[in-house]
């Protein structure tokens, strides 16, 4: 409880004073003027990434063992549950939701997660890709050091992970650092998990289509962004948007706030203001595109509404 509100804390204090340093009416006024055709293209574009999102999941799915994997109405409800859930709780939470309500339908929990494990990671692998790819073209425009740090920290630690996957030896050390905490259950669980995440290294077309799938995902990210900065009249480059973005995304994932606000006004201005762009525009377009997230996780509201599917004979054996 305390965690909780000392994020919830942390978000309203942060919003508060990026708010404040904008100017309110500043803001208001952006929003008053705001094209609503631009905000209704980068809403009906949310759709496409979500659609995408739940595809590269089922495809991850295919690695589990034959004949387990749930019906594809029942992937898709615990997948937009577990996003509606985010807005609420830190990714990881929303994670773990993701991983225990899939492994009631016959699916071995450590295979759950680890079809978790390997969408965020390929998710975040994607992120920097899209990043690292406008970068040559943002350069110009002052990229700050920091941004080229946390690409660099975030490809380090993708390299670490899909280490595990590909390599028996990467997959021995991991198990042999969790026997580094007295802990037996940590033992079993993570000796479990590797070898469930090894049997990704058998689906390399699978990955791949993941991989390609999760960079759609974030370039309709980016373009939902331009959409909004357009319908807000922001004179931003383009490039900005594909270098900063990604990063943003990535900062919205950081657990000391509740659902990434405050955070994500922090970076958006931070990042977009000394490029010329308007306070008040920019304090509005990052709360334009939280809320954007938000719809997003709309259809696991109406599955949370509707209460638990009714499971056959079969899953309950």
């Amino acid at each position: 409880m305390r965690g909780r509100l000392l994020r919830l804390g942390v978000a309203i204090g942060l919003t508060a004073y990026v708010l404040w340093t904008s100017d309110p009416r500043a803001v208001w006024a952006a929003c008053r003027d705001a094209n609503w055709w631009w905000i209704a293209a980068a809403m009906a574009l949310v759709v496409v990434d979500r659609a995408l999102m739940a595809a590269r999941w089922i495809e991850l799915l295919a690695a589990l063992t034959p004949g387990s994997r749930p019906p594809f109405l029942v992937v898709l409800r615990v997948f937009f549950l577990s996003s509606f859930v985010s807005n609420f709780v830190p990714s990881l939470a929303a994670d773990s939701y993701r991983m225990y309500a899939l492994s009631r339908y016959r699916v071995d929990l450590a295979e759950s997660a680890a079809s978790v494990l390997m969408d965020r990671l390929l998710g975040i692998l994607s992120v920097v890709i899209v990043a690292a790819g406008a970068l040559p073209f943002a350069t110009a425009l002052g990229v700050p050091d920091g941004v080229l740090l946390v690409l660099g920290a975030t490809v380090a630690g993708c390299i670490a992970a899909g280490s595990v996957v590909f390599s028996e030896r990467a997959a021995r050390a991991a198990v042999r650092m969790s026997e580094l905490v007295p802990v037996d259950a940590l033992h079993r669980m993570t000796a479990a998990l590797v070898q469930a995440v090894r049997r990704y290294a058998q689906h390399h077309t699978a990955l791949v289509r993941v991989l390609l799938m999760s960079i759609a995902v974030q370039v309709f990210r980016v373009v939902q962004a331009m959409c909004l900065g357009y319908a807000l009249g922001l004179a931003v480059p383009a490039a900005a948007y594909f270098a900063f973005i990604p990063l943003i995304v990535l900062i919205m994932q950081v657990p000391i706030t509740v659902n990434g606000f405050g955070t994500t006004q922090y970076a958006f201005t931070t990042l977009f203001v000394p490029l010329g762009a308007e306070k008040g525009a920019t304090f509005a377009l990052s709360i334009l595109f939280l809320a954007l997230g938000i719809l997003g996780s709309l259809p696991g509201a109406l599955f949370y509404a509707a209460g638990a599917p009714a499971r056959s004979k079969a899953d309950l054996s």
